[in-house]
């Protein structure tokens, strides 16, 4: 067993969620947001896992609202001067160094991620030097230093592939840093895998006995399961895949119920896209104090409608990234998204 460094521990916020506009002041919230969009050349870009008014306003204005690899591409892609990005911090990160004549704004810098604070830079870059032989390939839930240190990036809607086919040109990998996802890419592709061993404190809460007991109630339903929760979970899963893949997937699969096992800010996608189906949230460890997140992520609701609006008005919470970082990051990022299998 490799002699892993020990991850600094953090704190994770106390969970608020917001309250919903009334359709009135959605509508009113959602003009005046359009309008300083066009008048600062302006586009949103929000995660599945935000709220659900800021992923409406998102909608109603021509932005994206999709998974990390949708809006990473989006970005790269439009011709706005500003970035908007509603999610957690990596993302915008992930938007300035993609796009690093651009202006990347966020609600709130304070949205972080604990993958991103379970591998601090300098530990990971030290680990990397022990093993100058693996790839390193480092999922998008890191931050633009980690990064920086990687030959890839990936997401979960890649990852398998993108591992497959370095496996395939006989390259061992060194993994970071969700090890519950790096686990399952391991199985499904039979790569030599050296994992970090983070994780993400919503999907680690998922629990296989809880989603067996609601199979026994309602034993139609089919299972969705992100692939950052743990073994357990991942084998009473019906399908296993990204936000994207597991809306494609309740899409497509001819069950009227399902079971989900990830964020629960995607329900408003899911309730959107079926709205004929139903969609219950999978247990995790318990209710308040009990649990971490109560299948929430606490920082991701950090982007509220009222944030939004006001880092439009006053461009106060911009992304700011040396330009050695940039330039490194740029090249692992780059591959990931001219990937094709």
């Amino acid at each position: 067993m490799p002699d892993f460094p020990t991850l600094p521990k953090f704190t994770v916020p106390e969970l608020i969620i917001p309250t919903r506009l009334s359709p009135d002041a959605l509508k009113k919230t959602t003009a005046r947001i359009t309008a300083l969009l066009k008048q600062k050349n302006a586009v949103l870009i929000s995660h599945y896992y935000t709220p659900a008014d800021v992923q409406a306003i998102t909608e109603a204005t021509g932005g994206c609202v999709a998974d990390s690899l949708k809006m990473a591409r989006f970005g790269a892609a439009h011709p706005a001067k500003t970035l908007i990005v509603s999610g957690v911090k990596f993302m915008g990160e992930t938007a300035k160094i993609l796009n690093p004549e651009k202006k990347v704004l966020m609600p709130t810098l304070e949205a972080t991620c604990s993958l991103d604070l379970n591998c601090p830079a300098d530990l990971f870059s030290s680990f990397c030097d022990q093993h100058p032989d693996r790839t390193v390939v480092v999922y998008a839930n890191t931050s633009a230093a980690v990064k920086a240190r990687a030959d890839w990036v990936v997401t979960s809607s890649n990852a398998v592939q993108i591992v497959r086919h370095l496996d395939s040109e006989g390259k061992k990998i060194l993994w970071a840093s969700d090890r519950y996802l790096g686990d399952y890419i391991q199985k499904e592709t039979q790569a030599d895998m050296l994992l970090w061993q983070g994780s993400c404190v919503v999907h680690e809460q998922f629990k296989a006995e809880g989603i067996r007991h609601l199979k026994k109630i309602y034993s139609d339903a089919a299972v969705l399961v992100h692939p950052e929760s743990p073994h357990e979970v991942i084998e009473v899963a019906d399908a296993v895949g990204s936000t994207t893949q597991i809306i494609q997937a309740a899409k497509k699969l001819p069950n009227k119920i399902f079971i989900i096992a990830t964020e629960e800010g995607l329900f408003y996608q899911l309730e959107k896209l079926c709205p004929d189906k139903k969609f219950i949230q999978a247990p995790t460890g318990g209710h308040g104090a009990t649990c971490k997140s109560c299948a929430r992520c606490p920082w991701m609701l950090m982007n509220t409608v009222e944030l939004l609006e006001l880092c439009l008005q006053t461009d106060e919470y911009e992304i700011h990234l040396e330009k050695d970082i940039i330039q490194k990051a740029q090249i692992p990022l780059r591959r990931m998204i001219s990937f094709r299998e």
